[in-house]
């Protein structure tokens, strides 16, 4: 993901910081050590102020992060990957790999999110009962994060999707009806009813004075609104997608290299000339292993004119391959699974085309124009 570095990596889970997070954590720091902490704790020195209000956003986000790996556990509990935690400007997200199958699987992956949430709450109030007679700046501290934490997991209970609560109330019209697909449009249709009352909510402070919080509520709206739009496409796409054969995804349009073909040549005929960052090795209709940009940028350039496509190619050995008879959802899922952008279509290890991820987006959007 563009403009994220990965911090950590917890229970094999990546934990990455989008740079949209550097912006939040800096707003909120300075919040609460400029307006927050001197308005409630009169009295205390400024370099203390800024001291309880740095730890209070480092401890606000690790308690998204634990909202976050709660989420990833449990759906790693049920046998499914997670590929990711990232934490940007709206709080974190973690990246699935495959959406549950099952509405029970998305209720408990769902709840188990605010359920968190209250824990942390209840760890900080208990904390801030024991410590508040005698060290105010950690009682202060500790009565915040209680505070924005049960504030945080009632946020994530509206039954608005994508929202925890909307994915709880996904799965109940799911496991009800069976349906996923309607489950998804009624829990969406929630989410932008509930988008567009934060917005109107936002402008209405705008108007009436609170115009960065007015800003921020109607920013949210935008975004849940957004997110909800997606999550209902992303459903359909996958839903129309198992019906798709690979064989009417893929692009016959592709041009093969020989192994025999110098770096330089390659680059000079092929990358330069058709734009492609992959290119399959073939000799005649044999699949011999494909050639990536990123293995000719571990060549070194003095030797482009020596080294051969066939000594630097992933050789057939170590490629994924797919049929021409899988469906569109399966290969899909397998791409972003592995985050792999391309996958060579074979029958034995004969080639017969090439499936990108750019192919499958072309096909849904020609759908969309077409109205189908």
């Amino acid at each position: 993901m563009r403009g994220t570095w990965r911090i950590a990596k917890i229970f094999g889970i990546d934990v990455n910081i989008d740079s949209s997070w550097l912006i939040v954590f800096v707003l909120i720091t300075w919040t609460l050590a400029d307006s927050y902490f001197p308005d409630q704790y009169p009295g205390w020195e400024s370099w203390l102020y800024w001291t309880v209000g740095v730890t209070t956003s480092i401890l606000f986000f690790a308690s998204v992060l634990a909202h976050e790996l709660a989420h990833s556990l449990v759906v790693i509990r049920q046998g499914e990957k997670v590929r990711s935690i990232t934490l940007f400007i709206f709080g974190g997200v973690a990246q699935i790999t495959e959406e549950p199958g099952r509405a029970l699987k998305e209720f408990f992956m769902a709840i188990v999110g605010p359920l968190s949430s209250l824990i942390v709450a209840l760890v900080f109030g208990i904390l801030w009962l024991v410590v508040r007679g005698f060290s105010e700046p950690v009682g202060a501290l500790a009565r915040y994060l209680a505070m924005i934490n049960a504030s945080l997991a009632f946020f994530n209970l509206i039954p608005g999707f994508p929202l925890d609560g909307g994915r709880v109330l996904r799965a109940l019209i799911w496991g009800i009806s069976g349906n996923l697909r309607m489950a998804t449009l009624v829990a969406s249709w929630f989410g932008q009813g509930i988008a567009l009352l934060f917005m109107l909510w936002g402008i209405w402070q705008v108007f009436t004075g609170a115009f960065i919080n007015g800003l921020w509520i109607a920013f949210i709206g935008w975004f849940l609104r957004n997110a909800s739009i997606s999550g209902y496409r992303q459903v359909v796409m996958r839903d129309v997608l198992r019906d798709i054969r690979v064989e009417d995804l893929m692009s016959r349009d592709f041009e093969a290299v020989s192994p025999a073909l110098t770096i330089q040549q390659l680059v000079d005929d092929y990358v330069l000339r058709r734009r492609d960052h992959a290119y399959p090795v073939a000799d005649g209709d044999r699949l011999r292993g494909i050639i990536c940009l990123h293995d000719v940028k571990t060549v070194p350039r003095q030797q482009w004119a020596s080294k051969l496509v066939g000594e630097v190619m992933t050789p057939w050995e170590k490629l994924a391959t797919v049929s021409a008879e899988d469906d569109g959802n399966t290969v899909l899922t397998y791409m972003n699974t592995h985050n792999v952008g391309q996958l060579p279509v074979v029958e034995g290890d004969r080639l017969m085309g090439m499936l990108r991820r750019g192919d499958v987006i072309r096909f849904m959007q020609l759908r969309g124009e077409l109205g189908i």
